[in-house]
Formats: structure tokens, C-alpha cells, sequence
């Protein structure tokens, strides 16, 4: 048996000298290289300069070579689909015609480039029928975008088959890709382009023609932002302005939306891409999860006039917060662009000015491309007219040279002067016309002999004469072809420009978990053992004094109520505690609940210490913007000390200090003051010193402070109050059995600090010593909470105007081993002016108490040098007096 294989087998030889070596990793490398440009080129990323894919101009270009034009009746889209697909993109029908669609929607086109006709899909993400239903043709922009392509203005490339030519890129007469966007998802890239304004856009493509060296910020005075089909706002300019700079960047869309008479709320605009029938959807959602509150109905009004979604609100629902509440789930979006596009080729991320330029070059190249083509034929004309003009002049020559020609051929070998015509021997004038004249003269018809002929063929050759004069100015001067390009971009506009569908609104901030809140007022009420909430300040009404209120918390066994005060929702809150340190809270983040509820331990909200309580909160809506302000602090030993609310700017999740204590000692009470205030220092057992702040030095946080008032004994101080004469007319004082009092301001005299003081109100063990001390004035309420929990709400004035030496009257009706744990005041409407007869209607109102609280009996005049030789030895409830 015999073999054709080599003896031995020589390396480098046969077949094996066609085989080369690679690395598998650079192989693969290489062919995904290769297979990801494809995708970027060939389908997923828009060309710069007409802004289509390939399957958007190839569907295009189609309709055009099939006469599918606005001026046509509408053509089946199975057609128009099978045409593209069969001749140009052999990529299967649902591809083509998904891109067919999209091109006749309105919800997604800024300027449709498809006339549909049928169900082409809709806002809420109705898919379009099957093709065989549905029907379009170009629509009348479309044209601008396939202008003068039959005059060689771009490059043709063969089709996939090489049965036809199809072009590269359209001439596009407007920039496209601004004007109605585009998107798409290549191999490790995107593209999300949004749509703009037709009219913006060229306004600023003329900037750019006459002022190349401007700059973004100059084309933005033109170009103000992205313009949706569906309208909706963008939400600030800076995201635009960063876009347009650096081609990325997230713009906020919002919905355009009112509310109506306050129990409704009216959708009319949606973001871009949003589907609105899944945006009701998720709305009602929400609802039924308890995501979004104080929503009654929502319905879909909607029709052929435009979006409207009607959302109804329960009654007593707050519009503003459940606004806010859409508005962070539903009724925001964000479009990320992404100016991502084909440039020679090789996909780049553009700026709002390169995009334009590199639009102008691909314009300048079309017009010079076209202006050379119809210099050629206007000079291909002239030739003609000027064959034909020299005919007429020597018309009988010309026609006896034909006549006596023997044949057409022979006829026009004479007229290019081949030949010579004889009659009768003689011989005919020659000519030397070209072949093209001869031609046009042979076939000339004698209804052309005519002098009206003769002068239209000369009034033509005239305009011919012109027009190529005029070629070749735009062909010669940069100046001009940039002339002709301004023109018919501004003729485009003048025909298909519209006003902006999409506003802008100022950026507020993103809506934040305090706008999902209503704001209202609310009491807050704090224990010993650190349990805190939150209640509507509506569920306590105002009551005359002397009452037992309501109930205001359930507690603990052994647990006891230690402070109560009265916020906004959106307040933040300074926490001061006995420990000498300070949190902040926002009001909002305290859980609300109902009066009978205990609360939620405060450890989960403040990161207190054991033993640690809650003694004084101030507003921070008191200090805000103020830096010339003071936080004053008193001790229960009767240390003061001002510090400025500078100090308290950077508050720590677990609290800083706000004073050293000495051992033993407690922070009691914390005071806003601006540095021209008096400060009232109240002890427990009801003396009392007023001094100006001022003896005060502002101090760090970390100082100790100094005396602000001289104790005897066991005596501790219970409060400080600052003096606003503007706004307070009297010291009230609170005792921890519930009693109280008003005294004019006037009947406390500013002395020096560390004195011992005056005294304040009469104390024994019938009120019992002083809980609470506040300067109030008209309007003010008073929130008096004992420490089982019980609540009372009294209007100040409702409380005796008494002298200084006095037990007060009975402000709350406690129960037996009940005792005033804390006492807020709440302003509800201060007045400006003072009601002469305040007083006298307090004091007729007190006297016609009968609820067995114990009559006020002023104490005779006191020397107040001898204050501190006052006892109560010997006083019988009710019968108060001096020594």
C-alpha cells in the first residue's frame, strides 16, 4: 500500500507552514474587540451627525426609495418593514419595527419622524398592534433629514447583499441628535441623549457659526435645557449646566402638578419614559401598604387633550406633606445623559458645543458636496443654452447643414465639424459645436425658432449664468457656504419650531424624610426611667385652671414623669441633661403616639448614661442664624454660665458637653439669651434673684461657670428666666402640689449676681416648693404635667396676678401622691398690644373660683431689705400674712 505522506515529517513544510501561533488570551481579546465595535458601529449608538442608528436610517431611507412621503397616502407597516428588512437590515421584522414605532410616538419623539396612523402604543406601555393593522409614511420633517441626498451630498455603501447601495449618513438639514435624543446600550458602554427644542438648537447652531471660539455658557443662553415630549419640570440648572459641559450628568425631572381646593391633588405632566398607567399602580400600592397616607381615591382622567390623574384626599389629610410624600417615590425621576455618539467611527462622549460643531462639519461638507454637484449640472445646462443660443443666431446655416445631411448622424457630425454639408457643390459653413449641443440642437423642435423661444432660451442661460456665479461664491468663500447653512437652518425653524413643553424650577433639595412630616405642634413628654413620645398639641384643649386635666401617658410601675415640653414637628431640639451634657433630636424623630401609650425608650433616640435625665431642651429654631446669641445655664447648686450657641454647631450622635459640674451637682435649667437680657434665678424654696446677663462672661463649654445666686441651707435652684419687657409681663411660678401665681416683672428688682435674692412666692407644705419659673406674657398657655402622667392645659392668665410673698392659687388638682413633674409654656398668639382690663378680668375670674382651692391673700408691704426674716410659723392654710 502505498502513501503520498513525506518519509519524515519536516517542520515549517506543507500545511503546516500556513499555521501561526497565538496566545488564546490575545485571540479572545481581539475577537471581542472586534465583535463590540461591531455593535457600537453597526446598531446600538447614533451617529453624531445625523443622530441615527443604523436601523432609524435605514427604515428612513426605505420610505424614501419607495415614495412613502408626506405627500402619499400612509403605507402598511408590514411594507415599509419588509422593504428594510429585505433590501437593508436583515435583522428580523419585531427589530424594525419597534424602531418604526418609537419613530411615530409622540411620548417619546420630541418631533415624530413617522406619520402613524393606528395603535402605535402609549403613555401608559400599550405595545403597539402587529404591523399588519398599523400604517405610516414619512412625516413632513422627516424630509429635512433626507434632503438633497440623490445630489451626492453623502457616501453610499453597498448593502448587506450587494444588490443595493444605501447611504452612510444622512444629510440631515437640522442637528438631530439634540433635537430628538436618542438612546441605547452597547458592549460596555451607553448612550442616553435627551431630546431639546427644535428652535433653541438651531439658535444656538447659529451662535456657533458666527462665534466658533464660544463657550458652553454662551450656547446655554440659547439651549436652556433638555425639552421632553411629555413636558414635567427640570429640577434646577447646575445638573444641565454639567451635562452640557461635560457631557454627563443626572437631571431631576418632576411632574407638573397643583393642588386643587386643597382635598386634591391633579397630575398633568409626567417625567420622560415614565409609564403612567404602572405609576398608578405603585401610587395605589403604597396606599393600600400604609407607605403613603391621606390618600381617599385616585383616578385616571386622562384622554386625547392630554395626562390628568386625580388624586383625592381624605378629608383633614395635609396636601402638602402628601405631595411631598409622591413626590419622593412616584412623581420624581432622574435622567442620566450620557452624550455618547459615533464620530468617525469611534464612539466619543461630547460636550453641548462639540456635538454642534461636529453637526456643522458633517452641514459644511453637504452643502459644498451639493454645491459642486449643481455647479456641475448648472454648467452642463449652460453648455446647452449656449449650443443652442449660437444655433439660433446662425439658424439658416444650421438648418441647411441638417437638411442636407443624409442622416441624423451625418447632421450632427456636421454641426461638430467632422464633416462638411454641400448644396450644389458648394460647401456649408461649419460648426464646431460639441456632441451634447449637436444632440440638443438636432432634436430641437422648429416651435423653438420662435423669437418668444429665443428669448426665454436666452433669459435662462441668463439665470443659469447666475446661479453658477453664485456656486462657485459659496465654493470659494467659507464665509458663504456658513451664509447658506444660517439660512436654511432658520427656515427649518421658522417651519417646525414650537415653544419649550418642559419648565424649570428652582432646586429646593431633594425631598427629605422631614418633608414626608406634617408640621405641627406637639407635646413631649419625657419619664425618669427615659421613655419619650410625641402627641398632637391638638389633643390638649385649653381648660381653667384648678382642673385635674387628662391623661397625658401611662407609665411603668415606679417609673414618674420628668419633663414635658411643647415643639414643632420640624423643630430640632437641644436635650440638656443633669449630667451636664447636650443632644440634639429632631421633634419628628420621636415616635408619635396616643395619650395612653408609654412611650419608647429614649436610649434608642439619645445615647444617655444611666441616671442620666432629661432636665432642659432648647429650640435651635431660637438660635438659628444667630451667632451673637447665648445659651445660659444654671445649676442646681446656682452656677451660671453663658455660652455661645457657636460652640453647639456640631452636635455628636452621643452628645458633648455643655458644662462641668461639680461632684453633686446637676445642669437644672438652660435659657436662649442675645446679651441685653435680665436673667431670674428661682430656688425651690421660692426666692428668686434678678441680674443683667451681662455680670455674666461669655465662657466655653467646659467652664464651670459662676454663682449666680447665694443658698441657704438645703434650698437648690429650680429655674432660670430670661426678661423680654417687649413681650413678658409677669413671673409665674409653679409649686410642686400644683399651685401658681403671676407677678408683674416690676415687683422683681435687678440687684447684683450672688446675692441672696427676694423672695419669689410663699412655700410650705400645703404648695409645696417651687417646680417651675417662666416670664410670660398675654396669649401664652401654660402645660402643667404631674408625675403619674396626668396633663393639664391653662391659659396664663387664667392664673391670680399676685404679689411676690404669696402662695398662689391652685392650677392643677392633683391626686394624692401626685406631684408637678414639669411645666412648659406655649404661646399660641401673643398680643401686640396690652388689654387695660387683663387684669381686673383675671382677678374676677379667680374670685369667682368655688372649686375649694384656697383664696390668694396678698401679703401686706414687705421692705425688701428684710426679705429672708419672713416665716410662716403659726400661718393657718389660707390665712397668709407676714411677720
Amino acid at each position: 500500500m502505498s502513501s503520498d505522506a513525506p518519509d519524515e515529517f519536516e517542520p515549517g513544510s506543507g500545511i503546516a507552514a500556513t499555521v501561526e501561533n497565538a496566545r488564546i488570551e490575545q485571540e479572545m481579546e481581539q475577537s471581542y474587540i472586534d465583535y463590540a465595535m461591531s455593535v457600537i458601529a453597526g446598531r446600538a449608538l447614533p451617529d453624531v451627525r445625523d443622530g441615527l442608528k443604523p436601523v432609524h436610517r435605514r427604515i428612513l431611507y426605505a420610505m424614501h426609495e419607495a415614495g412613502v412621503t408626506p405627500r402619499t397616502s400612509h403605507r402598511k407597516s408590514s411594507s415599509i418593514v419588509g422593504e428594510t428588512m429585505g433590501d437593508y437590515h436583515p435583522h428580523g421584522d419585531s427589530a424594525i419595527y419597534d424602531a418604526l414605532a418609537r419613530m411615530a410616538q409622540d411620548f417619546s419623539m420630541r418631533y415624530p419622524l413617522v406619520d402613524g396612523q393606528g395603535n402605535f402604543g402609549s403613555i401608559d406601555g400599550d405595545p403597539p398592534a402587529a404591523m399588519r393593522y398599523t400604517e405610516a409614511r414619512m412625516d413632513s420633517i422627516t424630509q429635512e433629514l433626507l434632503a438633497d441626498i440623490d445630489k451626492d451630498t453623502v457616501d453610499f455603501q453597498p448593502n448587506y447583499d450587494d444588490r443595493k447601495r444605501e447611504p452612510s449618513v444622512l444629510p440631515a438639514s437640522f442637528p438631530n441628535l439634540l433635537v430628538n435624543g436618542s438612546s441605547g446600550i452597547a458592549v460596555g458602554m451607553s448612550t442616553n441623549i435627551p431630546p431639546h427644542n427644535l428652535g433653541e438648537v438651531i439658535d444656538a447652531t447659529v451662535h456657533l457659526i458666527h462665534n466658533p471660539d464660544c463657550t458652553v455658557e454662551d450656547l446655554m443662553e440659547h439651549v436652556k435645557g433638555p425639552d421632553f415630549p411629555t413636558g414635567a419640570n427640570i429640577v434646577g440648572r447646575n445638573a444641565v449646566h454639567k451635562a452640557y459641559k461635560t457631557g454627563r450628568g443626572r437631571v431631576r425631572v418632576r411632574a407638573e402638578f397643583e393642588v386643587e381646593d386643597d382635598d386634591r391633588i391633579v397630575i398633568t405632566e409626567l417625567p420622560y419614559q415614565t409609564n403612567k398607567a404602572r405609576l398608578i399602580e405603585r401610587i395605589a400600592d403604597n396606599v393600600n401598604e400604609g407607605k403613603i397616607e391621606g390618600i381617599r381615591d385616585l383616578r385616571d382622567e386622562s384622554d386625547r387633550d392630554g395626562i390628568r390623574v386625580v388624586v383625592e384626599l381624605k378629608r383633614g389629610a395635609n396636601a402638602e406633606v402628601v405631595k411631598n410624600q409622591l413626590l419622593e417615590h412616584h412623581l420624581e425621576s432622574t435622567f442620566g445623559v450620557i452624550n455618547l455618539a459615533l464620530v468617525d467611527g469611534q464612539p466619543r462622549v461630547l460636550t453641548l458645543k462639540e456635538t454642534l460643531a461636529e453637526y456643522l462639519d458633517h452641514r459644511r461638507t453637504v452643502v459644498r458636496r451639493r454645491s459642486e454637484y449643481e455647479l456641475a449640472e448648472a454648467e452642463d445646462r449652460a453648455h446647452i443654452l449656449e449650443g443652442r443660443l449660437t444655433a439660433l443666431d446662425n439658424i439658416d446655416a444650421v438648418v441647411e447643414t441638417i437638411r442636407n445631411s443624409e442622416s441624423r448622424d451625418d447632421a450632427k457630425a456636421a454641426l461638430r465639424g467632422e464633416q462638411v454639408a454641400e448644396v450644389d457643390g458648394e460647401p456649408l459653413p461649419t460648426f464646431e459645436f460639441s456632441e451634447d449641443q449637436a444632440d440638443h440642437i438636432v432634436a430641437m423642435q422648429l416651435g423653438s425658432l420662435t423669437s418668444m423661444e429665443a428669448a426665454e432660451i436666452q433669459s435662462e442661460y441668463e439665470d443659469v449664468q447666475a446661479r453658477i456665479d453664485r456656486l462657485n461664491e459659496i465654493l470659494s468663500d467659507t464665509s458663504e457656504l456658513d451664509a447658506v447653512i444660517e439660512e436654511e437652518l432658520l427656515d427649518i425653524k421658522d417651519q417646525y419650531a414650537d415653544e419649550r413643553r418642559t419648565s424649570f424650577i428652582e432646586d429646593t433639595g431633594n425631598v427629605t424624610h422631614e418633608d414626608l412630616i406634617a408640621e405641627e405642634d406637639t407635646v413631649v413628654v419625657v419619664t425618669e426611667e427615659d421613655y419619650i413620645k410625641r402627641m398632637s398639641l391638638d389633643r390638649f384643649r385649653a381648660q381653667r385652671r384648678g382642673g385635674k386635666g387628662i391623661i397625658g401617658t401611662e407609665l411603668k410601675e415606679g417609673d414618674r414623669v420628668s419633663s414635658v415640653f411643647v415643639a414643632s414637628t420640624h423643630d430640632y431640639l437641644l436635650y440638656f441633661t443633669n449630667h451636664g451634657q447636650v443632644y440634639q433630636l429632631k421633634t419628628y424623630q420621636i415616635p408619635e403616639m396616643s395619650r395612653t401609650a408609654r412611650g419608647k425608650s429614649a436610649v434608642n433616640l439619645l445615647d444617655l448614661d444611666d441616671g442620666e435625665e432629661i432636665t432642659a431642651v432648647v429650640n435651635c429654631t431660637d438660635i438659628e442664624d444667630e451667632t451673637d446669641k447665648f445659651l445660659t445655664m444654671v445649676t442646681r447648686e446656682g452656677y451660671i454660665k453663658r455660652t455661645s450657641v457657636d460652640n453647639f454647631q456640631n452636635i455628636l450622635s452621643t452628645g458633648i458637653i455643655a458644662t462641668t459640674l461639680d461632684e453633686g451637682d446637676e445642669l437644672e435649667d438652660v435659657e436662649v439669651t442675645d446679651g441685653e437680657r435680665d436673667l431670674i434665678l428661682a430656688t425651690r424654696e421660692g426666692m428668686s434673684i434678678r441680674f443683667h446677663e451681662d455680670e455674666v462672661r461669655p465662657m466655653g463649654r467646659s467652664a464651670r461657670g459662676v454663682r449666680g445666686i447665694k443658698l441657704e441651707g438645703d434650698d437648690t435652684v429650680a429655674g432660670v428666666a430670661a426678661v423680654d419687657e417687649e413681650i413678658h409681663n409677669w413671673v409665674l411660678t409653679v409649686t410642686k402640689n400644683g399651685y401658681g401665681k403671676r407677678t408683674d416683672i416690676e415687683n422683681y428688682r435687678p440687684q447684683s449676681r450672688n446675692g441672696k435674692g427676694l423672695i419669689d412666692i410663699k412655700t410650705n407644705e400645703r404648695n409645696g416648693p417651687v417646680c417651675a419659673m417662666e416670664t410670660v406674657g398675654y396669649g401664652d398657655h401654660l402645660f402643667v404635667m404631674s408625675s403619674d402622667g396626668q396633663i393639664v392645659r391653662t391659659p396664663v392668665e387664667d392664673v391670680s396676678t399676685v404679689g411676690r410673698n404669696t402662695m398662689g392659687v391652685i392650677v392643677m388638682d392633683l391626686d394624692a401622691g401626685d406631684a408637678v413633674a414639669s411645666v412648659d409654656v406655649y404661646n399660641e398668639e401673643r398680643s401686640t398690644a396690652v388689654d387695660a382690663d387683663a387684669d381686673a378680668d383675671a382677678e374676677a375670674d379667680d374670685d369667682a373660683e368655688t372649686d375649694g382651692e384656697a383664696d390668694t391673700v396678698e401679703l401686706e408691704e414687705i421692705d425688701e431689705d428684710d426679705v429672708g426674716d419672713i416665716t410662716t410659723e403659726g400661718l393657718e392654710d389660707g390665712e397668709l400674712g407676714a411677720e
